[in-house]
């Protein structure tokens, strides 16, 4: 049986993928600290109706497959995911503050972010190990340690 079947690492596998994704958002944040008008992005709170949803449409727009590069060689649209966790979108979000030249990157709540980002990233690999651990403890032979 593949892993991938299985709701539960299929849940988390979704879940690592939104976290990994929004630590490259947050952390493209935290690279435009300095640059003008820069408003930072964040990605919307990953939610298990949301999974639902995007399973049952197939991820089509209007029944119409999106364009994807279908060689090495192509330059992949903005559209199409870049990874397992960019299939949700970033919203502009911007931080508190807004400095002369209308960058409104705060510092300080770009690194709570993180830390929230991580932390919950941590939990939910901790999670996958302990699963992965009793499906290991389930398969083996009766008697064995």
């Amino acid at each position: 049986m593949n892993l991938a079947e299985i709701p539960l690492f299929s849940m988390l596998r979704g879940r690592l993928g939104y976290l990994s994704e929004r630590q490259k958002v947050i952390a493209q944040n935290v690279a435009n600290a300095d640059t003008a008008r820069y408003t930072p992005e964040d990605l919307k709170p990953f939610s298990f109706d949301a999974k639902v949803q995007m399973a049952r449409a197939g991820q089509t727009a209007g029944g119409v497959a999106p364009m994807a590069a279908t060689q090495a060689g192509h330059l992949a649209p903005k559209s199409q995911p870049r990874g397992l966790g960019s299939q949700w979108k970033t919203t502009k979000t911007p931080d508190s503050e807004t400095t002369l030249n209308g960058n409104s990157v705060v510092l300080e709540e770009e690194m709570i972010k993180m830390s929230d980002a991580r932390l919950h990233y941590d939990a939910a690999i901790s999670f996958y190990q302990k699963s992965l651990n009793m499906l290991r403890l389930a398969a083996k032979p009766p008697g064995r340690a």
